[in-house]
């Protein structure tokens, strides 16, 4: 339920909740006489838009800014205007920076009909302002970015009993320079939630209907914040797996298994080529895969695993005695040099025709 001072005042209502508040710098302060107003989520016609924040004249002395709020209430999102009157009331309990911590206002003071600025929350360091104090802002309120008050993730923040008789007090609406600077803020297509996606690009100005030049500032991560997108979308993807050692000579049947899961990738199908040629040496892989251990058992094997190389051997030397000296080796190791020495006798064995012949 909303306050009763401030049923009267409510102007817009949503389903929609506002945005969270932007991070931006306080512009500096023009002239002296001028007041902080602290920007705000507006709605229109194309969705939700942001008013920046600015220094404003008040309409008359001794005259204090109440900002306005979204509040939730029977379903929808209210919003209640603000103000200019004698003190500042309840808006929400909304943390809009720069004074307004979401109770009251520490920015300033009346004095004597005039306003003295407090440096310690103003910036007003770039002008010649001799209505200065500094007072540290003790903030007990939590800080964070909400932009309404109740509803699921609002502020639950109620107005005192002082904040509403404030409500309930004389006051001023906004002056004719605070709207048309809200009808121009609605007419900036960059503005909209929509576009800019909680992050106007003009977060606050220096005075009214200024939304270009020196002293406009960008919301915290403007510029990122476009690029952002880009900056993914140009990201380069992940580095190619590097293919395996294919190159290093290692036995090729333990290779094969470490070779097929690769395979799958397209950008290693053409790592294969190069080991393709020598791998149409051996028999079927199925057949290749066996061979590692076979191989180094047939030097111990019994002798018939030796005969089919020594029938090749046979086939190309085209003698039947070396099968027998080769079955002799195990027990007469001398036996090998024999082959070689019976062929040098039968040399000799020519030698004794050649003199018959003389």
């Amino acid at each position: 339920m909303l306050p009763l001072a401030a049923r009267a005042q409510v102007s817009v209502s949503v389903n929609i909740a506002p945005p969270a508040l932007p991070v931006y710098e306080q512009p500096p302060l023009p002239a002296p006489g001028y007041l902080w107003v602290p920007g705000y989520w507006a709605y229109g016609s194309d969705g939700y838009f942001w008013v920046p924040g600015t220094w404003v004249e008040p309409p008359a002395p001794d005259l204090v800014w109440t900002p306005g709020y979204w509040s939730f209430s029977n379903g929808a999102y209210l919003w209640t205007a603000g103000y200019w009157g004698p003190t500042v009331g309840f808006y929400g309990g909304i943390n809009y920076g720069y004074g307004y911590p979401g109770r009251g206002y520490y920015g300033g003071e009346w004095r004597n009909h005039q306003f003295f600025y407090n440096s310690a929350v103003d910036n007003v360091r770039s002008v010649n302002v001799t209505n200065v104090y500094s007072k540290t802002v003790v903030n007990d309120v939590t800080v964070n970015r909400v932009s309404y008050n109740g509803g699921p993730g609002g502020v639950s923040a109620r107005p005192t009993a002082e904040q509403e008789t404030a409500a309930r007090a004389p006051h001023h609406g906004p002056t004719s320079v605070q709207t048309q600077h809200v009808d121009t803020a609605r007419g900036q297509r960059n503005l909209l939630a929509s576009v800019n996606h909680g992050v106007p690009p003009v977060a606050a100005t220096p005075k009214p209907n200024s939304f270009s030049g020196s002293g406009v500032v960008k919301a915290r991560g403007a510029e990122s914040h476009a690029t952002a997108a880009a900056g993914h979308a140009a990201a380069p993807p992940p580095a190619a797996h590097n293919a395996p050692p294919r190159a290093n000579e290692a036995p090729r049947p333990n290779e094969r298994p470490a070779q097929q899961p690769p395979q799958h990738p397209p950008h290693l199908a053409q790592v294969p080529e190069a080991p393709r040629p020598e791998a149409a040496r051996p028999p079927p892989r199925a057949q290749a895969a066996r061979p590692p251990s076979r191989p180094e058992a047939t030097p111990h094997a019994t002798p018939e695993a030796q005969r089919p190389s020594a029938q090749e051997r046979e086939s190309r030397a085209g003698t039947a005695e070396r099968p027998q000296a080769e079955q002799r080796e195990p027990s007469h190791p001398q036996s090998q040099q024999r082959p070689g020495e019976n062929t040098a006798r039968h040399e000799p064995a020519g030698k004794p025709e050649e003199h018959r012949g003389g």
